[in-house]
């Protein structure tokens, strides 16, 4: 079945009679615009060939056992020259109580799909969740996590340059000094066309709850000093679950977008920051017409494109947004409302 989509409308991915769908991810390449996403224990997958306009109907990729799903954990999908790369958590139990990084990849455009490797090479130790994962046009495939194999809660990473079929041994991208990240909220990640592999998470040290990144200019072995994301701070006794997202713009340079206290902040590099509004589960994408932005908020989701800086509504009802960058300069987003996947091209 294909899904028509009318330009600057919002359309369904799935058929209406699907109440369960969860958690959307997408990626894009000049060939393809891929979607990933879950219900209950399974992950499904859709693609499109017309950059975004017609889709396919949803493929299940696997069944793998208790699948992480929901608030920001579930499917993440990544485009390679040799194969689409989904993975996902999933464990007996889950909820927390065991689950591996497992990652299926398909040299056949998502018909059929492999059997789930792991990622992580200490069993259980990504069992909260909460992970990343992101290529460049060359190949290079990063995967980045929320790890539990030792005390407290650090980010672990791990690399692939064959399409997902095999992984690099497990790297520390970061430890706190207080003794753990931020315990619940996602880590973003995005890989250059050089190479350089960015990664950004929510550290927490004596309390403050603030967004960090790292790069890597080896492949993902060793990454460099970290670095905190605007001037601001917060100070929380909790977990907000919120991580964010991060991109690369065509010239190179490094932005993001993430929430501190209600608030929704885009970020350059380290140092650049200004406020859009109140907000939360923020995406970015950054393409040659410039940087996106969409967040959700207590009217639905609202968005910011280049050229207007007035954000308008995407959804009234939307949830958990992410967007893609197209090759022709626009974006993809896709979203869930009420276990339906959304999607809309902007502009």
């Amino acid at each position: 079945m294909i899904l028509p989509l009318a330009l600057l409308m919002t359309a369904p991915l799935v058929p209406r009679t699907a109440i369960d769908f969860r958690q959307p991810q997408v990626a894009a390449s000049d060939k393809m615009v891929a979607v990933t996403f879950g219900s209950r224990n399974s992950i499904f997958f859709t693609a499109s060939r017309d950059q975004g306009k017609t889709f396919t109907s949803p493929r299940k990729v696997a069944e793998p056992g208790a699948l992480a799903l929901g608030m920001h954990r579930g499917p993440r999908i990544a485009i390679t020259p040799l194969a689409v790369v989904i993975t996902a958590v999933a464990g007996a139990q889950g909820k927390g109580m065991d689950g591996d990084l497992l990652a299926f990849r398909s040299t056949d455009s998502g018909v059929s799909w492999s059997a789930g490797t792991a990622v992580n090479d200490v069993p259980g130790s990504a069992r909260e969740g909460l992970h990343a994962m992101a290529s460049n046009a060359n190949g290079l495939l990063y995967a980045a996590w929320l790890d539990l194999r030792s005390k407290g809660t650090h980010l672990y990473g791990a690399s692939s340059t064959d399409g997902g079929l095999t992984w690099s041994k497990n790297v520390l991208v970061y430890e706190s000094p207080s003794g753990s990240i931020c315990q619940c909220c996602h880590p973003s990640l995005a890989v250059a066309p050089n190479g350089e592999i960015y990664a950004m998470w929510r550290n927490e040290i004596d309390g403050f709850r603030d967004m960090y990144f790292a790069s890597s200019t080896d492949g993902g072995k060793t990454f460099g000093k970290a670095a905190k994301i605007g001037a601001g701070t917060w100070k929380l006794n909790a977990c907000p679950m919120d991580g964010g997202g991060i991109a690369i713009t065509p010239d190179n340079k490094v932005v993001s977008a993430w929430r501190r206290e209600s608030s929704i902040y885009l970020a350059q590099g380290e140092e650049v920051e200004h406020l859009m509004e109140e907000g939360k589960n923020a995406a970015i994408a950054a393409t040659s017409q410039g940087v996106f932005a969409i967040w959700q908020t207590q009217i639905g989701l609202r968005a910011r494109i280049p050229g207007n800086k007035d954000p308008f509504i995407v959804d009234t009802e939307g949830e958990y947004p992410q967007l893609a960058a197209l090759p022709n300069g626009s974006v993809l987003a896709t979203w869930e409302r009420k276990g339906v996947i959304q999607f809309r091209i902007l502009p």
